[in-house]
């Protein structure tokens, strides 16, 4: 949130670490989401969809 960004200036260095380079957007986390939710993933079950930019990855 633009709070956290604001007080916790550790943040930036969680940014750095992500492959992408940059702060996940709403809408990104949103869209897993409805994904998630979604007629399409109805054989999706006990899955982790990291969306993270790479992080766990790294």
């Amino acid at each position: 949130t633009k709070m956290t960004l604001e007080d916790v200036p550790i943040v930036g260095k969680f940014t750095k670490a992500v492959p992408m380079g940059r702060d996940g957007k709403t809408e990104e986390i949103a869209a897993c989401a409805l994904f998630l939710a979604s007629d399409e993933a109805s054989f999706v079950n006990g899955v982790n969809l990291p969306a993270d930019g790479g992080f766990t990855a790294t």
